[in-house]
């Protein structure tokens, strides 16, 4: 993690007249593509990141970026005090499930206490409107399909426990202080609003294929025999782009509605469930490899179905998932291939 301070790489001109809303993890993944939703929504964003896995050039030239961590409550003050946003994004977090439990000491703190020294700066510096970047992973093992965001919450690692955690001290928080939040429980994030923007990760299930197959290998398919239409795991995979324009419309209600009127907990997802080997099939077509799996043994803790009910926030917020898998997929693959000259096929969609 950073030291004390910020560390500012280069000047930033100034944007249109509009709202200011700091981003903490805006250089990764999913906060680069909010950043840009949010610019493109004429709004004026501000980027606190340490780049201990995110990337600079994520970060569009002439937006702000303040190098420093969350865990770092100097930084967070620092950066509130000098650019007064109107309210906060925070996104930034350790996120791989099974290093959370092999390290669960660090993901508690980097997740947990994080989190705390953001909102006591918010308090501290009259910021009253916050949104939080949760998971679906704190549901666990639901038994139900669709999940809703009044299914019983019961975390399976130390990852998903700082998530509920997080949205307990938030909703705590909004209540004590005045505040208006929105927890955005995200559920399997895919594809790439451009190719630079691509997940870099190798903990979700796309770019984990991609890198067996480029690598020769055939991927793994973790159980065979769920009591599911093909006997692998159906999760709801949502397209990085629907995530960021969930952001945004998030933090429109925020900016609409009075400081302390607003405490939501929603779900961001299709509504719709695709298999495993499904997966494996689009990719198959979209890159020109053979992705047929390697059948492989149960992983513990894995759910045979997880399903989002998308009904509240398109209630409360008129949001609606605009992209399928076949997009996630060759959009993805369009960034791997980016980065990764070597891997594209002809006929593939990362020509």
């Amino acid at each position: 993690m950073a030291g004390a301070g910020l560390h500012r790489p280069g000047a930033a001109p100034s944007y249109d007249p509009g709202m200011t809303w700091l981003v903490t993890g805006g250089a990764g993944y999913i906060g680069g593509h909010v950043v840009r939703q949010l610019l493109e929504g004429g709004e004026r964003v501000v980027v606190l990141d340490d780049l201990s896995s995110g990337e600079r050039s994520r970060v569009p030239a002439g937006v702000p970026l303040l190098r420093g961590s969350t865990l770092d409550r100097a930084a967070v003050d620092e950066a509130l005090r000098e650019h007064r946003p109107t309210g906060l994004l925070h996104i930034a977090a350790r996120k791989a499930v099974g290093e959370s439990v092999e390290r669960p000491l660090e993901y508690y703190r980097a997740n947990l206490t994080g989190l705390q020294n953001v909102l006591e700066s918010c308090v501290e510096h009259g910021v009253r409107r916050v949104l939080f970047s949760s998971s679906a992973a704190v549901y666990g093992l639901p038994d139900v399909d669709p999940v809703t965001e009044s299914t019983p919450c019961a975390p399976l690692s130390p990852y998903g426990e700082t998530k509920l955690a997080g949205e307990w001290l938030l909703a705590a928080a909004g209540r004590a202080h005045g505040l208006s939040t929105v927890a955005l429980r995200y559920f399997n994030v895919a594809g790439a609003a451009t190719p630079e923007l691509a997940d870099l990760g190798r903990s979700n299930l796309v770019p984990m294929v991609f890198e067996a197959l480029t690598a020769g290998r055939r991927p793994l398919v973790f159980g065979t025999d769920y009591p599911t239409p093909d006997g692998t795991c159906v999760r709801d995979y949502i397209h990085v782009a629907d995530v960021a324009s969930a952001h945004l419309a998030a933090l429109r209600r925020l900016a609409a509605d009075p400081p302390g009127a607003t405490s939501l907990v929603l779900n961001i997802g299709r509504g719709e469930g695709v298999s495993v080997r499904r997966m494996l099939e689009v990719i198959g077509r979209t890159t020109g490899y053979d992705a047929t799996g390697q059948d492989a043994p149960r992983r513990p803790g894995d759910a045979a179905s997880v399903v989002a009910s998308a009904e509240l926030i398109e209630r409360e917020l008129g949001w609606r998932a605009e992209y399928g898998i076949e997009e996630m997929i060759a959009s993805a693959w369009q960034g791997w291939c980016a980065r990764h000259p070597g891997a594209r096929r002809e006929g593939s969609k990362g020509s």
